[in-house]
């Protein structure tokens, strides 16, 4: 009795175990506002920013903490590219941000709505202004940049047009 209880157990923690497992590796398509914790969403408005002083010397906002549970995910989620290393062809580095502009033309979103982007082999360009998906594995790892602070590093796989249907 006490042996096919055990066997019971082991098989049910098994089956948990490759579940969980199988569900890691599941990629997730995100919206900016899941790079939020949700205990702090109230802290942001209707565009997912929160409030900007244009007042100080760096007008980036450091509100926000980054969600540790999206640590080694595979996601999906779309943005604007804003590029900082690669050639004329591809682009190997670059910010990905929500909205148009963003680190260049208005104050930088906060360090949780910033996302550094790294691919190996580089990625092609596109229309810079366009809106991208990217897809890779996303680490919660702070990047100190010239541009802004960044809360998310993504180590991209795949870069494709913006499908909103």
């Amino acid at each position: 009795m006490k042996k096919r209880i055990t066997l019971g157990l082991i098989a049910l923690l098994t089956g948990l175990l490759s579940s969980l497992a199988w569900a890691s590796s599941e990629t997730l398509t995100l919206d900016w506002i899941d790079l939020v914790p949700e205990h702090e969403r109230a802290q942001f408005d209707s565009r997912g920013m929160p409030e900007i002083s244009h007042d100080s010397e760096n007008p980036q906002s450091l509100v926000g903490s980054v969600r540790p549970e999206l640590n080694n995910s595979q996601v999906k989620i779309p943005g604007f590219v804003i590029p900082l290393e690669g050639d004329d062809k591809v682009v190997t580095e670059f910010l990905l941000v929500p909205f148009l502009g963003a680190c260049i033309h208005v104050p930088p979103p906060p360090p949780n709505q910033i996302i550094y982007v790294k691919f190996a082999d580089g990625a092609p360009i596109q229309q810079l202004w366009d809106v991208v998906y990217v897809e890779g594995t996303l680490k919660t790892e702070h990047v100190s940049h010239d541009l802004a602070e960044v809360g998310y590093v993504l180590q991209g796989t795949t870069l494709s047009a913006y499908d909103d249907g």
